[in-house]
């Protein structure tokens, strides 16, 4: 099940009810994924192969249908044309705190278009293939 990762809601838990300082992260990186990752982390980042976390801004919406307010990319994220050997079947994103190494924020699966979502992937992603997130396409929400 996509969502936060106990990183971050041991983070807000202790800002909102202990007051213990949490600041804003300086940027959020999107990461790819060819296995499910975690609340715990884990899961396996694509690597190699021209492959590199790459940063997003992320506009709020309030969903009229549901009630819930969504964060969403506000810009494309474009990653890099994918070298040689690919990149595996890319089915789910994770958001950083760090372009590498850092804290996994969130991390959710990318769905079909048909579902209602605006992902090109899950993908198998080859040589010469380019990835890129129009505006809107990579949502975190809570439930």
């Amino acid at each position: 099940m996509p969502g936060f990762t106990n990183y971050l809601e041991e983070k807000l838990i202790r800002h909102v009810f202990r007051g213990a300082a949490f600041p804003q992260p300086a940027g959020i990186h999107v990461a790819l994924f060819t296995a499910a990752p975690g609340e715990t982390g884990g899961g396996t980042e694509v690597t190699g192969a021209a492959y590199a976390r790459q940063p997003a801004s992320f506009a709020f919406v309030l969903d009229g249908a549901s009630g819930r307010w969504t964060a969403s990319n506000d810009a494309t994220v474009l990653f890099p044309v994918a070298g040689s050997g690919g990149w595996g079947m890319v089915s789910w994103f994770a958001l950083f705190d760090a372009a590498t190494g850092g804290n996994m924020l969130a991390y959710a699966q990318l769905t079909d278009p048909a579902s209602g979502f605006v992902t090109p992937l899950p993908k198998t992603v080859d040589y010469g293939d380019a990835i890129r997130f129009e505006p809107a396409a990579l949502q975190v929400a809570l439930d």
